[in-house]
């Protein structure tokens, strides 16, 4: 059964802000910011690389409104992100969190068990003072903490302000990250509940088991754990026991073991954006027409037109809170690994639990199709 709750029984043992950005490892960096300026509208930010004395990877830095997404590709196979992409595919290898002082954050962290990935660094220049460290978490992704409220360059130190030629694209008003889910094995997800309760001082508020999460074929558990002032949101799913393969199974094939399987991007106008996300070439989710049949019945009056929402796909759900209105795309790699939710909040904390069983029975048909159910 579902449990909800908004009570906070975590201990902020530091504060943690804000995702700071989603650092991806891909093959090739510069044709991945081609796709996510073109499809999702994001702009050129920044750079680094051999031309400003990086010279074993180049990172690309998009931004969209409050959100940054980070593309780093190796240029030699001795670079650690050679073996990850090996293993994984592209993908999110760093979930970057802002705090106050990142030594405080690494040093506490440790103290309760964490293991170390980045020690802290520390610069100093005429930019201002620019901090970093990192953490294991599930699978091979980690935790960044970034300190940069004293720093006054573009970025971080060793960038450059990124000039692209420009792209004609329909604005997709995506505003900023809402969650970031992973992927764990079975059995595994209350001991990462754990980590982010014991380690990071989270909360966790919301919980769904197999009979909330299922279809004819599949089922999984899932629960959310998150930050204090509610800016990081972490849903963390593993599978359970069902006639056929579940989704998070598939993911954990293709992607060798955990990690993100989807980043939730929040919008004040979801008609707006899908609408332009689908004349730039995003492919998504498909759901029957049945759904919309008893949609006014189930959720009650919204703002929203019912025919355009039916029109673009657009799935709605609503809780005591309010309302939430929700797409996903179809993979965006060519593993069936990442994908993108777009959600448009209305007074719901939710996650659209009305729209489960629709939702996943749709990727169910397409991992029917590649011949993986």
């Amino acid at each position: 059964m579902a449990f909800i709750t908004s009570d906070w029984k975590g201990q902020e043992y530091f504060p943690i802000n804000n995702f700071h950005h989603i650092e991806f490892y891909v093959g090739n960096a510069k044709q991945t910011v081609h796709y996510y300026r073109s499809a999702f509208g994001f702009e050129p930010y920044a750079y680094a690389g051999p031309e400003t004395g990086v010279k074993n990877q180049v990172s690309y830095v998009l931004k969209k409104n409050k959100q940054f997404f980070v593309f780093t590709t190796p240029l030699n196979s001795k670079h650690p992100g050679s073996e990850w992409l090996k293993k994984h595919g592209d993908g999110v290898f760093d979930i970057a969190l802002s705090v106050d002082c990142d030594v405080t954050a690494h040093k506490s962290c440790l103290s309760r068990g964490a293991k170390n990935f980045g020690v802290p660094i520390f610069i100093e220049n005429e930019d201002g003072k620019y901090g970093k460290s990192s953490i294991k978490t599930y699978g091979d992704t980690i935790h960044s903490f970034i300190d940069d409220k004293d720093y006054n360059g573009l970025w971080a130190p060793n960038y450059k302000s990124l000039k692209l030629p420009e792209i004609k694209t329909e604005d997709t008003a995506l505003i900023r990250i809402d969650h970031i889910v992973g992927n764990v094995e079975i059995d595994k997800m209350d001991e990462w509940r754990k980590f982010y309760e014991d380690v990071l001082g989270f909360t966790t508020f919301v919980r769904f088991d197999e009979t909330d999460i299922s279809t004819q074929y599949s089922s999984l558990k899932s629960i959310v754990v998150r930050s204090k002032n509610w800016k990081v949101k972490l849903p963390i799913n593993e599978p359970a026991k069902g006639i056929k393969k579940s989704q998070i199974e598939e993911y954990l094939d293709f992607n060798e073991g955990p990690g993100v399987q989807h980043i939730a991007i929040q919008t004040n106008d979801i008609i707006k954006s899908i609408t332009a996300l689908r004349k730039n070439g995003v492919d998504f989710l498909v759901v029957p027409d049945s759904y919309y049949d008893d949609l006014k019945k189930r959720v009650g009056n919204i703002d929203e037109d019912i025919k355009k929402l039916k029109e673009l796909n657009i799935l709605v759900d609503r809780d005591e809170e309010g309302y939430l209105l929700q797409l996903f795309t179809k993979p965006v790699e060519d593993r069936p690994t990442l994908f993108i939710e777009i959600i448009q909040r209305k007074g719901s904390r939710g996650f659209g639990q009305g729209n489960f069983q629709a939702l996943f029975e749709s990727i169910e048909r397409e991992q029917a199709l590649r011949g993986n159910l």
